[in-house]
C-alpha cells in the first residue's frame, strides 16, 4: 500500500516562522503557501508538527557545522515564553518572568548555546516540565552540558547564572576538567581567612578579586562589582588568577544569550504557537531555534541586523517558498 508524501517539510514551516509578523498557526502557513497545485493544507502543516521526534536531534545536526566544539564558550540560560491566555496547553504553568516581574502563564525554555563572541548558535535546548518527567532546571542543565561533552565540546568557559550555581552543578563541569564563570547570591557561605564560613556580603573583596574557600566545593575566586545605581553582584569563577578584565570580557560574552532570548522572541515566533499538544509546541520551539540560525548566519556573513534580514525574507517569502534548506541566507 502506497503512503503519500508529506506535503510540507521542516525548512518551509522555519521559512515561514521568519517570514510571518504576527500570527504564525499552521492555517496561516497554508494561507501565505504559494498558489500552486496540491498546495498543503493547515492540517499537513498540523502532522508536519506532530510528527517530529521528542529529542533535540534535527536541531544539532543543522547547527554542528557552525560550531567549534574545541574553542569558544557555552552558555546556559532559561526564558519565559508568554502564554497569557492558554488553556488547556501543554507546557503551560505559572513561573516568574525577568521580563515582567512577576509570576506569569509561560513555557520554560532553558537554552544552551555556544558563542565564539560573535557568532550566537543554539546547540541545545529543554523544556521545563517537572510534572511530567520529574526534572528541575538544574537538571535540564546538567543533561545539556552531558550532552555537549558526548558531543566533544571542550570550552574554554561554561557561563551561567546565579539559578545554575549550586555545588552540584560547579562539581559537574570541574569533573569534565571544564572552567566556569557565574554568578553568586550575597548569602552563600565562602571562608575567605581559614577562620570559618561566612557569608559573601560580609567579604572585603577588593577590586581585583579575592580567592576563598566557597563551602563544599573549594577555593574559587570571587569578585564584586557594584554598579553606578547602587547594585551589587558577586562573580565567581574556578579560575584563580583570573584578572578583572579577563572576567569582564566573560562577562560580556554571557550577555550574549539574552540577545538570543530577544531574536527568537522577536523574530522567530518561538512564543507564538497555538497548538495545545505537547510534540506540536516542542516541535515549534525547535523549529524556531532553527529559524534563528538562519537569521543568526545572515548576521555574521553580511552584517545586517536580524530585522533587516527578516523584513528582506519576508518580501521574498510572500512568493515563494524554496526547498533549499539555507536559501534564506542568499
Amino acid at each position: 500500500m502506497d503512503i503519500n508524501p508529506p506535503k510540507c517539510n521542516d525548512f518551509e514551516y522555519i521559512n515561514f516562522l521568519i517570514a510571518a509578523s504576527n500570527v504564525f498557526s499552521c492555517t496561516e502557513a497554508a494561507r501565505c503557501y504559494p498558489i500552486v497545485d496540491n498546495a498543503p493544507a493547515h492540517d499537513s502543516f498540523t502532522r508536519l508538527l506532530q510528527r517530529q521526534t521528542p529529542d533535540t536531534e534535527a536541531l544539532w545536526e543543522e547547527v554542528k557545522n557552525y560550531v567549534k566544539p574545541k574553542e569558544g564558550f557555552l552558555i546556559v540560560d532559561d526564558s519565559t515564553l508568554d502564554k497569557p491566555y492558554a488553556k488547556e496547553m501543554a507546557f503551560v504553568r505559572r513561573m516568574w518572568s525577568g521580563k515582567h516581574h512577576r509570576t506569569v502563564k509561560g513555557i520554560g525554555l532553558v537554552t544552551l548555546v555556544w558563542t565564539d563572541g560573535t557568532t550566537v548558535i543554539p546547540v541545545d535546548f529543554r523544556i521545563y516540565n517537572i510534572d511530567e518527567d520529574d526534572k528541575t532546571k538544574n537538571d535540564h542543565f546538567l543533561d545539556m552540558l552531558d550532552k555537549a561533552e558526548e558531543r566533544s565540546f571542550n570550552p574554554e568557559f561554561v557561563l551561567f547564572d546565579t539559578w545554575y550555581a549550586s555545588v552540584k552543578n560547579l562539581k559537574a563541569i570541574r569533573k569534565k576538567e571544564w572552567h566556569f564563570l557565574t554568578r553568586l547570591k550575597i548569602n552563600r557561605l565562602v571562608n575567605p581567612d581559614n577562620k570559618g564560613n561566612v557569608p559573601l556580603e560580609t567579604v572585603d573583596i577588593p577590586p581585583k578579586g579575592l580567592v576563598v574557600h566557597l563551602k563544599a566545593y573549594g577555593f574559587v575566586k570571587v569578585f564584586r562589582i557594584v554598579s553606578k545605581d547602587g547594585d551589587t553582584q558577586h562573580w565567581v569563577t574556578d579560575v584563580q588568577d583570573m584578572d578583572e578584565s579577563k572576567r569582564e570580557d566573560l562577562a560580556k560574552k554571557s550577555w550574549k544569550i539574552e540577545e538570543y532570548h530577544r531574536g527568537i522572541k522577536q523574530f522567530c515566533g518561538v512564543e507564538k504557537c497555538q497548538a495545545r499538544k505537547e510534540e506540536s509546541q516542542r516541535a515549534h520551539i525547535m523549529f524556531s531555534l532553527r529559524a534563528f540560525l538562519r537569521l543568526e548566519l545572515q548576521r555574521v556573513k553580511s552584517g545586517i541586523s536580524w530585522f533587516e534580514s527578516a523584513m528582506k525574507i519576508r518580501r521574498v517569502a510572500v512568493t515563494a517558498y524554496l526547498n533549499d534548506p539555507l536559501y534564506t541566507l542568499n
